[in-house]
């Protein structure tokens, strides 16, 4: 075992054994998402490196401090990706708004300080999400370090490793609130031999049909995304796969044929919300709005900015729509959540997530309870009570 996980290891028996919460922070370029920041500082970043990578295999594993940019660069030179296209986020989203306790530590920060345990630990996917899956999808396996200061291992680097309870999967998304993840494996795949992206002119309406007809057919769909900017409504539609599928669907589906090299870096801001749509929110709320694809247009404060297919719409809004947006999710079966809070609200009156049904509430609520029972992670982060 090396120096730097021995030192977070007693760090967290000590903290145990006082009750002092601790603050699970990799580069904190999601410092933004979440309820509140609470607890002591516990940096993740010392445990940084790839420990293993088998391009053959499609597997690599590396511990959870190392910054995701390099791992994405250690991929590519091999001719592979996380297909799901984790965000990096840059400093607009990091400085939105107060953070709550310990903003004077870490400040804003760069969208290249994203970190692979970050990643896993938030569990947001790009553009790419509904046509080849999401983060957890291609979880193989972790090393986790519980409340006790227990170093655990669940999974393991083949996808058909799992008996009973995924654990593995179960951190994805837990924002660090079950424990420090140390290490990680995951599926990765080859860059697709081609790729286009197609403009098209039409309105919400239009869109949402269109796409619901195309998810229809064998096309090679990969990511879309329809937004409503300066009074022009734009579907924009990434397709990826063999060159023949490529070729065949761009001459079926019509549209204005973007140029790659131009587009790409769209495609990138998309993912890190970087998008002039986004940058123009000022002073109000980003909500995100996860609804089934074939939801119809919603009764929201002005048009969103969709993808997914029209499984994630982003709206913006102002202080005090929180319930028309959770009404208006919740009646096609959605959720809503509260992205990031606008101007400089640093309390948050309202839940940033849907609360869970009961039954749902108290299987969080044991399994918090059985990883960290002295609730010393990341107070507050997902719910304000635990």
């Amino acid at each position: 075992m090396d120096s730097a996980l021995q030192l977070i290891m007693d760090r967290v028996r000590a903290a145990a054994a006082s009750g002092t919460p601790l603050r699970i922070r990799g580069g904190g370029s999601k410092d933004f998402y979440g309820q509140t920041l609470q607890g002591e500082l516990l940096d993740a970043t010392p445990l940084a490196g790839i420990t293993s990578y088998e391009p053959t295999e499609l597997v690599v594993t590396v511990r959870a401090g190392t910054p995701l940019a390099e791992l994405e660069a250690v991929l590519a030179e091999r001719g592979q990706c996380l297909p799901f296209e984790p965000p990096r986020f840059g400093p607009g989203a990091a400085r939105s708004e107060p953070l709550g306790e310990g903003l004077t530590e870490s400040g804003s920060t760069a969208g290249s300080a994203a970190t692979v345990g970050g990643m896993v630990a938030a569990g947001l996917s790009g553009p790419a999400r509904a046509s080849v899956g999401a983060v957890r999808d291609y979880v193989l396996g972790v090393t986790l370090l519980n409340g006790k200061g227990e170093l655990l291992t669940f999974g393991g680097q083949v996808m058909k490793n799992v008996a009973g309870y995924d654990v593995s999967r179960l951190m994805v998304g837990a924002l660090g609130t079950l424990g420090l993840l140390t290490e990680i494996s995951l599926k990765v795949l080859p860059v697709a031999p081609a790729e286009a992206t197609l403009k098209f002119g039409m309105s919400q309406s239009e869109a949402l049909a269109q796409l619901n007809e195309w998810g229809r057919q064998p096309l090679p769909l990969n990511a879309s995304c329809w937004v409503d900017d300066a009074g022009a409504s734009t579907l924009y539609l990434r397709l990826r796969g063999a060159v023949a599928a490529v070729e065949a669907a761009c001459k079926t589906l019509g549209g204005e044929r973007q140029d790659n090299a131009s587009v790409a870096p769209d495609w990138s801001l998309c993912r890190d919300q970087q998008l002039p749509w986004f940058l123009a929110r000022g002073e109000r709320d980003l909500w995100r709005l996860s609804v089934p694809q074939t939801a119809p247009v919603l009764d929201l404060p002005e048009p969103p900015l969709i993808e997914w297919h029209g499984a994630q719409r982003w709206v913006r809004a102002a202080a005090g729509e929180a319930q028309r947006l959770r009404d208006a999710a919740a009646a096609v079966g959605g959720t809503a959540t509260l992205f990031i809070a606008g101007g400089a609200r640093s309390e948050r009156a309202e839940g940033r997530f849907d609360l869970l049904k009961p039954p749902l509430d108290r299987i969080h609520r044991q399994l918090k309870k059985e990883f960290d029972p002295a609730g010393i992670f990341n107070r507050g982060r997902l719910y304000p009570d635990f």
